[in-house]
């Protein structure tokens, strides 16, 4: 054969991979409103950057006539390339391949992607659109989804792991997305994820659920909190994909990237004097709080619609990124619960690998009382904060907005807690408690008329940050219009902040 009848055969085989599964299965795919692996993937990538790996991989598998069924690419597509001009790894299944079902060499394919991101030190990205395991291959393909579990393992805390869920993904296919730090949903009817579908549901316990009901978009950004973010389409699932890694370092060994700002940081900004306000009872939205003192009142929100009574975002301080963790008086009054908790703990936890300031604004009145929250386990899951803000060595900047009471106070990154800098405003209310239930307790043999003139007392001796400041619990109490310059001043100051841990294997978090 001639040189340019090889390169002929590789022009015919690359060909034939790019198809997938045919132009008749590609077709079929699309009219669903879903774009294909390939398009995906020239999405998610800088244009020309995409360097596919692994194209010819075949399957091996001789049973039940596999041995007759030709599937190209393996059902997966494969490669790096440059998102915002930084490399990316990334992983996209091929739904008109088999129903991208996931075999042996399709999950060496996967694994192999993961080992260079690690050793490349760059994010990886899995656009997961499956039918599932590969049910000829047996327990080959059993093996595959336990071989990308123990890399995806050791990646963690590594290297970002982001995961979109843009088709079907049952059984074993859903932990690899719970095993990433980020899972994307599309909401649409062909996204879903579940551990078993609403056949066997129905078979097991007699509950008559949807796929969608069971493991749409919604249902697992909204109630399970599996998912973080949501898209109406796969091209505003990509963008966003890509919207996220613009904040995020590449690895562990990096500080996330900086970016040109045109906020002033010394910006006073003096809506802040009347956001909060003066009945202590009243509720107001955290969330216009924090933009009007981040760059350019942008965040991106993880878990928007999960236990809102805790915001969990990404943002910018003068270019640079930070995490922030706040309190959401609008919900619950802020109060922190099982799963506001969970929220919040997985967050700053993947803010310390990744080098990510965390800023912390405070306003809780304390845990959600309550037995449900009791049987539920509120202690257990509570103390994943308690946890996880001390273990955290990026700075740590609070701000204590107006209600600090007890031990959900001490939750909320205290200054004892580990808080590089605690700030008040002067609507702070730090405190053991409330003042009717303190004073319930200090005061509960004066009379009603005493009682109330001793809660008035109560709440202009304690309920000011001055007593924290005059122990020095507090380092500074600030004008609201100043919250932007004092935070920026600070992370400038701690931006050289190296602080050891004692040597261990690791920790035991309460989980």
């Amino acid at each position: 054969m001639t040189t340019k009848e090889k390169l002929e055969q590789l022009r015919e085989k690359s060909r034939r991979v790019e198809l997938g599964g045919g132009e008749a299965a590609l077709e079929k795919v699309k009219s669903t409103g879903r774009l294909t692996a390939r398009e995906r993937l020239a999405r998610l990538f800088d244009e020309g950057t995409f360097v596919e790996l692994d194209k010819f991989v075949t399957h091996r598998c001789t049973n039940f006539g596999m041995d007759k069924v030709e599937i190209p690419g393996e059902g997966v597509v494969t490669g790096y390339g440059q998102v915002n001009g930084r490399f990316v790894f990334a992983y996209a299944q091929d739904f008109s391949a088999v129903g991208g079902s996931l075999g042996e060499m399709h999950a060496l394919k996967i694994c192999k992607c993961l080992d260079r991101a690690m050793s490349a030190k760059v994010p990886i990205v899995g656009l997961n659109d499956s039918g599932g395991a590969r049910i000829q291959e047996g327990v080959d393909s059993l093996a595959g989804y336990g071989r990308i579990f123990y890399k995806n393992t050791m990646a963690s805390g590594v290297i970002p792991q982001i995961c979109a869920i843009m088709g079907p993904s049952a059984g074993g296919a859903v932990y690899s997305p719970a095993l990433m730090d980020f899972i994307f949903m599309v909401k649409k009817d062909y996204a879903q994820m579940f551990i078993t579908g609403p056949q066997v549901v129905k078979a097991t316990t007699g509950e008559e659920v949807t796929a969608v009901e069971l493991g749409g978009a919604l249902t697992h950004n909204q109630k399970s909190g599996v998912a973080h973010f949501m898209a109406d389409s796969d091209e505003e699932c990509i963008d966003q994909i890509k919207n996220l890694l613009s904040y995020l370092p590449s690895s562990h060994l990096e500080k996330p990237p900086v970016v040109p700002c045109n906020d002033p940081p010394d910006r006073r900004e003096e809506n802040l004097l009347s956001i909060v306000p003066d009945q202590s009872n009243r509720p107001y939205d955290m969330k216009k709080l924090i933009k009007m003192i981040v760059d350019n009142g942008e965040i991106f929100e993880s878990q928007r619609l999960f236990a809102p009574n805790i915001i969990t975002c990404f943002a910018r301080m003068n270019g640079q990124t930070v995490g922030i963790i706040a309190n959401q008086p609008l919900y619950m009054a802020g109060c922190l619960d099982i799963n506001s908790s969970d929220k919040a703990a997985r967050f700053i936890r993947f803010c310390d690998c990744f080098n990510i300031p965390i800023l912390t604004f405070v306003d809780v009145p304390g845990y959600l009382p309550g037995t449900q929250q009791e049987f539920g386990g509120i202690i257990r899951h509570g103390a994943k904060l308690l946890y996880v803000y001390p273990e955290a060595t990026v700075p740590k900047i609070t701000i204590v907005i107006r209600k600090a009471y007890g031990g959900a106070y001490l939750g909320m990154c205290s200054g004892q807690a580990g808080a590089d800098i605690v700030m008040a405003w002067p609507t702070a209310e730090i405190a053991v408690m409330g003042a009717e239930g303190a004073a319930n307790i200090i005061f509960r043999k004066e009379s009603e008329e005493e009682k109330k003139q001793k809660i008035e007392e109560y709440i202009n001796n304690f309920y000011t940050p001055y007593q924290a400041a005059s122990r020095g619990l507090i380092e500074q109490v600030i004008d609201p219009r100043d919250t932007r310059p004092y935070i920026i001043k600070a992370l400038k100051m701690l931006a050289n902040k190296k602080e050891e841990r004692p040597w261990k294997k690791h920790g035991n978090i309460p989980l």
